[in-house]
């Protein structure tokens, strides 16, 4: 039995991140602070399916989910060992109340892989993706809590997505760019919110968050920090903003609840 692990909700960026002066280095640092996980559990944005469905579990595949790119970010390589045991303990914690798929073709989207390249660049820590099987805070958020037993084995549960997405709405692409207020609105509310550990805001955040129209004109990306959330439901004010600041003028805080 490991020492129980972190869940995490973070910003993963595009496939150039990997680039930035600043970021990789914020989160490679995070990673150096955790203790060394036995496997990572990762339900990012880009992965929308249900039932919840299981990636790959033997080799694990790169889906390069991203068009338009220089031809470098589609030769990225990151092999790391597939998670057949997590495989088997998700079924179990999960499919008596769900079901279940699997997918053995399916491997990590750029929302996995991208910060794990900066954060485990070794490539040495089993993975596993799954699906984010529905959009809707309340099931998302009792996922986590399925899952959240996990954490006692040294699984490192990660919700993928980026604290506010609209893409949109961008004007001006520099990546120091100012923030737009839908997006520093947006950003205060949540970190405000997950301070109080106010999950029934956090939950109706549709009806309650500013600026939503523009910050999330999806909530893909939003909706994983309930994965994280849910899997830390007993002391939801333990949530501590890890990295914050913003990349295009997007909200990058990322999260870790303890």
């Amino acid at each position: 039995m490991s020492d129980r692990v972190p869940a995490l909700y973070l910003g993963h960026g595009a496939p150039p991140l990997v680039e930035d002066p600043i970021w990789p280095a914020e989160l490679a640092r995070w990673a150096a602070d955790l203790p060394r996980p036995q496997a990572i559990l990762v339900v990012s944005a880009h992965w929308e399916a249900a039932p919840l469905t299981i990636g790959a579990t033997t080799t694990v595949p790169l889906v390069y989910d991203f068009y338009g790119f220089p031809e470098r970010y589609y030769r990225v390589r990151y092999p790391a060992p597939g998670a057949p045991l997590l495989a088997r303990r998700v079924r179990e914690l999960v499919g008596g109340t769900t079901a279940v798929a699997e997918d053995p073709a399916r491997g990590l989207d750029h929302g996995a892989y991208v910060p794990l390249t900066v954060m485990y660049p070794g490539a040495d820590v089993p993975v596993l993706q799954i699906s984010m099987p529905s959009l809707s805070a309340t099931e998302l958020l009792s996922l986590g809590r399925r899952l959240a037993p996990l954490r006692e084995e040294g699984v490192l549960i990660m919700g993928s997505g980026f604290m506010t997405h609209g893409l949109p709405f961008l004007r001006d692409f520099r990546p120091d760019a100012p923030a737009p207020s839908w997006s520093s609105e947006f950003d205060a509310w949540a970190a405000e919110t997950l301070a109080r550990g106010d999950v029934d805001a956090l939950v109706d955040y549709r009806r309650l968050a500013p600026g939503l129209p523009y910050a999330h004109p999806t909530v893909d990306h939003f909706v994983p920090l309930f994965v994280a959330l849910g899997a830390s439901i007993e002391h939801p004010d333990r949530a501590r903003t890890v990295i914050d600041g913003y990349f295009l003028g997007l909200s990058k805080r990322s999260l870790q609840f303890d």
